[in-house]
């Protein structure tokens, strides 16, 4: 019986990571043509729309019944859309004022700061082959995505900021759905709303003042909003898959496999976007960051592989919604 639960919760894990990694990578392609292609570079206003349609999407399966009555109290849903929001405003300003190289190193910081945070916070401990896998991600990753570096004040002010926003956003899902016994449907739709709000409303001003253009003054036609509407529909998965991946594994974990998205990304942009940056070391790169990523998946689910030595959750037991079984890990984090 064990068996076969073991090995349902492999298949459940296998089915929400492709859902993240097809859906992440889809919208990165489509988002990558609507502002390429047709000039649409309103990223925040864009990323509001996302969250309005994601709301959209919880409001009516609630109405359904297939969304269960919950609670998360107001400061710890205000803390979250703090986080959230400076994530995504952070990230946009950071590729602004920094170098492509830079700005990839940020993100790459991610994952040393995730680590930080579960370790202070949820006393997790990493064994020696989990640390060293993490660092041949970081190594393949970095091989073959940085490039040119170089680092300025502000530009160095807005990456920290990106970088800590993020990694608490992330870390602050997994706390919420375990805290609060919700499932990733729940917390969308108490997160969803008031993303979507506050975004819509400073979006505007804020790529007013990262692009010097208006949105109400871009010239719409058919197939940049067909690109829009399809931009927003695939990030109700994407929203959806990163909290069901987190709730059901970590957020570290969830940078570091998340980096095949970037691996992905990389070879889907050369078949269709032209071939000029693939050369030998990005391929080296790729090679790294998988063996790393393979090792990591492999080291972490050992047992003292990545352990959370005690943590008391009020004894909340986990629900589960819409069919999307959660994570009852609360003592032994396995991947």
């Amino acid at each position: 019986m064990s068996s076969t639960k073991a090995d349902r919760k492999a298949a459940d894990d296998a089915a929400s990571w492709l859902f993240n990694v097809v859906t992440s990578v889809g919208i990165i392609l489509v988002n990558k043509a609507l502002m390429a292609t047709y000039g649409f570079s309103f990223a925040t206003t864009l990323t509001g729309l996302h969250f309005a349609t994601t709301t959209l999407l919880t409001v009516v399966l609630r109405w359904l019944g297939y969304i269960q009555p919950s609670h998360l109290p107001l400061p710890d849903l205000l803390k979250f859309v703090l986080f959230a929001n400076c994530s995504i405003v952070g990230m946009n300003v950071s590729l602004m004022w920094n170098s492509v190289g830079f700005y990839q190193i940020a993100k790459l910081s991610m994952i040393p700061v995730s680590c930080f945070l579960e370790v202070v916070l949820d006393n997790v401990r990493y064994s020696r082959h989990t640390k060293l896998s993490i660092l041949v991600v970081l190594l393949g990753v970095a091989v073959c995505t940085v490039t040119d570096v170089s680092v300025n004040t502000k530009g160095f002010i807005a990456a920290v900021m990106a970088v800590w926003s993020t990694s608490l956003q992330q870390y602050y899902v997994h706390f919420l759905q375990r805290r609060y016994s919700l499932g990733s449907f729940n917390l969308l739709g108490h997160t969803a709303p008031a993303q979507a709000a506050s975004l819509l409303l400073v979006g505007p001003f804020m790529d007013y003042w990262l692009t010097n253009n208006r949105v109400d003054s871009y010239a719409y036609s058919i197939t940049p909003i067909l690109f829009i509407v399809l931009s927003c529909s695939i990030a109700v998965g994407t929203n959806l898959s990163q909290f069901i991946c987190i709730g059901r594994f970590t957020a570290v974990s969830f940078q570091v496999l998340g980096h095949m998205k970037t691996i992905l990304v990389l070879i889907l942009g050369f078949i269709l976007f032209g071939k000029e940056g693939l050369n030998l070391h990005v391929v080296i790169g790729m090679i790294i960051a998988v063996a790393g990523m393979i090792w990591y998946g492999n080291a972490s689910s050992k047992p003292g592989g990545k352990e959370r030595r005690s943590l008391s959750m009020n004894g909340n037991k986990p629900q589960k919604h819409g069919g999307l079984p959660e994570s009852t890990e609360v003592v032994d984090d396995k991947v």
